[in-house]
């Protein structure tokens, strides 16, 4: 018990970085431990913010909705650049090649300021219309074209924060960008309340308050993260020299971004299509299912930590010319996310019914939101296999096969399934419900055999 707690003291701490050595379980643990609470820390964001929102008035909730659906665009590019950075400073850090990995956070750095000036300066002048546009009546545009304008100017720091984390992670200091959304979050935690209440000596400012307490946050968070690639960390040691455009990382590393972002584009589209199938059978239904997804997805953390451990580990690993202790890796973090997910599973299957009850109290709510989570963790196994080889694949640089694949699984097969199920064949909402489970299983199934190719050991990064 004791080394437990010494190799978990260890991992939360940051102390190891190259992962190219040793026993590869422990280099596993040492990697999932800080990003499984990273991607909580993610999480926690848009809970906070719509909790302290939700005392606001209807039009404040309403407002975060409609720019939220806006802003994923932004999420989108962010995710995309974060795992173009993990594989590409995975790669130069596997090879030893410091300088190179310092002068790619640069240039992600240089990247991530450029694209998200121009969302930012658009969305700042727009909001207004963008809400009109998104369906706002005149009192939600009158209260939230604030809130909407500092989302929007806050898309630089938003895109660094998730970047940034992207790189951190790609040179081993997962620990480090964990830390940085700690920071964030106790920030937003912090001034939340304060200037949506007006607290103390501040202005109660509303839904203005959480938009400004969000960017604040994230702002520190970035710092901290700048902070530790720079003056923190010797291994890396950012210059101003690296932030000079180099096109040919530039291009490199947009290749492999844009891959990241459509896929997270691909898989945003096909839940909007779902839900819009589910609207057919009445708000209960698709409230119920919401709250089934939120648990889903709230459940599947530590799986995505595990999957971009292994991203990590065959980034390091083909760096260091090391293809089959990638593979090996690769097959560790799936058996690891197989077990988890698999207990979980029944254990969600077993408990639905008060699962959901705690979020509703509406009998036709609970009885789909049941039925949707028993139907949806049927696919755990499925998940946890699909869900570490396509970030591995990713992780090696190869974003290109998940992009067709994600395209195949949602758009030819989720989609067609959930419509077919549920109106065609008159299922119901069961029939979207088991769409899910189906579209995963044949994500993971391809994925293992493009895996099992082996052509991701040669992408060029």
């Amino acid at each position: 018990m004791k080394k437990w707690f010494t190799l978990l003291r260890e991992a939360i701490r940051g102390s190891e970085e190259s992962f190219t050595e040793g026993s590869i379980n422990r280099v596993i643990f040492l990697l999932s431990v800080p990003m499984i609470l990273e991607m909580v820390m993610e999480s926690l964001f848009a809970v906070v913010d719509i909790f302290f929102v939700s005392k606001v008035s209807t039009e404040a909730v309403a407002t975060v909705g409609l720019t939220e659906s806006v802003i994923t665009l932004v999420y989108s590019l962010a995710i995309g650049l974060s795992t173009a950075a993990t594989a590409t400073i995975a790669r130069r850090t596997g090879e030893g090649n410091l300088g190179q990995a310092r002068h790619a956070v640069g240039q992600v750095i240089f990247i991530s300021l450029a694209i998200s000036s121009v969302t930012a300066v658009a969305g700042y002048w727009l909001a207004g219309d963008i809400l009109r546009m998104m369906g706002a009546d005149q009192k939600v545009i009158e209260t939230g074209t604030d809130f909407a304008r500092i989302q929007f100017l806050s898309s630089p720091v938003v895109v660094l924060l998730y970047s940034l984390s992207g790189a951190l992670r790609g040179a081993g200091a997962a620990a480090t960008a964990m830390r940085s959304l700690m920071i964030a979050n106790g920030f937003n935690m912090l001034l939340g309340p304060v200037l949506i209440f007006g607290l103390g000596p501040f202005p109660e400012l509303g839904v203005t308050g959480a938009a400004l307490a969000t960017a604040a946050g994230r702002t520190i968070g970035v710092g901290y993260q700048l902070f530790s690639l720079t003056k923190g960390r010797k291994a890396l040691g950012l210059l101003w020299e690296d932030l000079k455009p180099n096109p040919e990382t530039i291009s490199a590393i947009v290749k492999i971004a844009t891959g990241g972002t459509v896929q997270f584009l691909i898989g945003s589209a096909s839940w909007i299509f779902l839900t819009r199938i589910l609207s057919e059978f009445g708000s209960d239904v698709v409230a119920g299912y919401t709250i089934a997804i939120r648990v889903i997805m709230f459940t599947l953390l530590p799986a995505w930590g595990l999957a971009n451990a292994a991203a990590t580990l065959v980034g390091q690993n083909l760096g260091a010319e090391k293809p089959e202790r990638a593979e090996a890796s690769v097959w560790k973090c799936a058996s690891f996310n197989l077990i988890f997910l698999g207990v979980l599973a029944v254990v969600m299957f077993i408990g639905a019914e008060s699962i959901i009850g705690l979020f509703s109290s509406q009998p036709k709510v609970v009885e789909t939101g049941k039925l949707a989570l028993r139907v949806l963790c049927l696919g755990y196994g499925f998940y946890a296999y699909g869900m570490v080889v396509i970030q591995s694949l990713n992780g090696a640089g190869d974003t290109k096969t998940p992009t067709v694949l994600n395209l195949i699984a949602f758009w030819t097969v989720q989609i067609p399934t959930a419509y077919v199920l549920a109106v065609i064949l008159d299922f119901g909402p069961v029939g979207v419900f088991a769409a899910v489970p189906i579209a995963e299983s044949v994500l993971a199934m391809l994925g293992i055999w493009r895996f099992r190719l082996g052509g991701w050991k040669v992408v060029k990064v």
